[in-house]
């Protein structure tokens, strides 16, 4: 069946939501049928730079209405667009484009020497599309491939879905990033299963995320999931910080927010006033394990759920979560419907119940692979099961609980510690703003847990108050889970999703 999921985005609405807003950003909002035309603008003004069927087009632009028109007028015209972080450094950038082969790049204004740089170094031709309303000599502006009067209808191209639609970069947390593969019917199957089911989003709904459009978890967030069902998305260009996610809320009456567990602390740090928060009904985390102290805390200021949840790049969004009619706070949640999950030890034997194993994840939105890494796809894409490469347990309710990622895990005296528990623990003390844990060699060489801790204001690291913490988590874990090392940090490496790189405090 021919199957473009640009065209289904946009026509599904014509009929009912043509004068409704579908975007709103720092400086303009659009309509539906606004979006149709601008989108087939696009579609048509890449054409006319002979771009091909198959071609690549990296987007590498901050949020704004232009990025749902430049992702979707790509896939309409049957050209892949590839959607990468505006925070990399060049070196990143530069591998990305090698790797992808892109024959074309749309960028902000500050990138642009940056891109600029990179054409002259690589082999191939690059065309840059610069995202502004003028020229600057060098490369084509976007704003002039995107408004013009006599709008161009042209067909979509003619597919379906299981081809190749588009691209993610994974955040490269570990290794190299890799390119991966989503196909045409993965774009609508997160709205399907988790926008519809958990979120139970609907055309009155108006959302906002702290994730940008370039990460799997906001391209849902703020496209696909309001897209589906004629809702209304805010976006922004600026950094996400706790005053800008408060003045987007109040101003917008945004009524589903989607954070990060980072993002959450930082707004508890500061006193929240809840009549500002007074439109939301829904609030979602995901990208790292959010601890239970944090759901509290937001549920008793706020009076509103967090739904945490567990998505990836190569799954496109959430497939596990706590839903709206329970939540299990520090834990994951079910499996989302519509997808199928197991657990396996190192040899892929099913483990019991209560015991930690390997998380494999099945369902209709998984990548089809990642591009020219054979090795690394055989080992995650296994016979239509996605191994995610995080640690879990299940009840005896099936609730998942996240216990880390497989690399940070560490066996002490014979038994699992999973990192994200003792962290959570930690940050349960009043003093712990934010917390890691890493394995660590004693002088014996046996791995024992090391704490490194970002405290609160008004609290100063001391021996009294390492005692202190470890007492507590003696008294709240199992004691032998204690960190036997303290060290207190103004800031932990963290990737651009907020993810903790505790593989950089291993090095370190």
């Amino acid at each position: 069946i021919m199957y473009n999921a640009a065209f289904d985005l946009v026509d599904r609405n014509l009929k009912n939501n043509s004068t409704k807003l579908a975007f709103i950003d720092d400086d303009s909002n659009i309509s539906y049928l606004e979006i149709a035309n601008r989108v087939q603008n696009f579609a048509y003004s890449l054409e006319k730079e002979n771009l091909e069927k198959g071609d690549k087009i990296i987007i590498c632009t901050t949020d704004s209405i232009n990025y749902p028109i430049v992702f979707l007028g790509a896939i309409w015209a049957g050209i892949i667009p590839v959607c990468i972080n505006t925070l990399l450094p060049k070196k990143d950038l530069k591998y990305m484009l090698e790797d992808s082969g892109a024959k074309a790049i749309i960028c902000d204004k500050n990138l642009h020497r940056i891109f600029i740089e990179i054409s002259n170094e690589i082999d191939h031709d690059l065309k840059i599309f610069i995202d502004a309303d003028n020229d600057d000599g060098q490369s084509k502006n976007l704003a002039s491939m995107i408004i013009f009067e006599d709008a161009k209808k042209i067909e979509p191209f003619k597919t379906n879905s299981s081809d190749e639609c588009f691209w993610l970069y994974s955040s490269g947390s570990t290794g190299a990033p890799k390119g991966t593969i989503h196909a045409h019917g993965n774009l609508l199957e997160t709205a399907n299963t988790y926008a519809k089911n958990i979120l139970q989003i609907s055309s009155k709904d108006i959302c906002f995320s702290a994730a940008k459009l370039f990460f799997a978890y906001g391209l849902g967030n703020s496209l696909t999931f309001s897209m589906s069902v004629g809702a209304t998305t805010v976006l922004t260009r600026n950094r996400v910080t706790p005053s800008l996610v408060i003045d987007i809320i109040k101003k917008n009456n945004i009524s589903i927010f989607f954070g990060v567990p980072t993002l959450y602390a930082a707004l508890l740090n500061i006193k929240l006033n809840k009549t500002d928060f007074s439109s939301l009904r829904l609030s979602v985390s995901a990208g790292e394990a959010l601890p239970a102290n944090l759901y509290k805390r937001w549920k008793k200021i706020i009076n509103t759920e967090i739904l945490d949840g567990i998505g990836s790049t190569e799954m496109l969004h959430i497939f596990i979560s706590n839903n709206q009619k329970k939540v299990f706070p520090g834990c994951s949640g079910y499996i989302v419907p519509g997808y199928e999950a197991k657990l396996l030890d190192e040899n892929g034997k099913k483990i019991k119940v209560g015991d930690i194993g390997d998380l494999y994840v099945k369902g209709r939105s998984a990548a089809i692979s990642y591009w020219k890494k054979p090795e690394i796809s055989k080992k995650t894409f296994i016979n239509g099961w996605v191994k995610t490469g995080d640690k879990y347990l299940i009840d005896h309710n099936n609730v998942y609980t996240y216990c880390g990622r497989s690399d940070d895990m560490m066996k002490v005296s014979g038994q699992y510690v999973s990192p994200f528990e003792v962290e959570a623990a930690l940050l349960e003390h009043d003093s712990v703003l934010e917390a890691a844990v890493v394995a660590w060699e004693d002088e014996d060489n046996l791995i024992k847990p090391k704490a490194y801790i970002i405290l609160k204001e008004n609290f100063i690291a001391s021996e009294d108050l390492e005692n202190d913490l470890t007492n507590f988590i003696k008294k709240t874990l199992t004691p032998f889970k204690y960190p036997r090392w303290y060290e207190f940090v103004k800031e932990l490496p963290k990737t651009a999703t907020g993810k903790i790189q505790r593989f950089k405090l291993r090095q370190s």
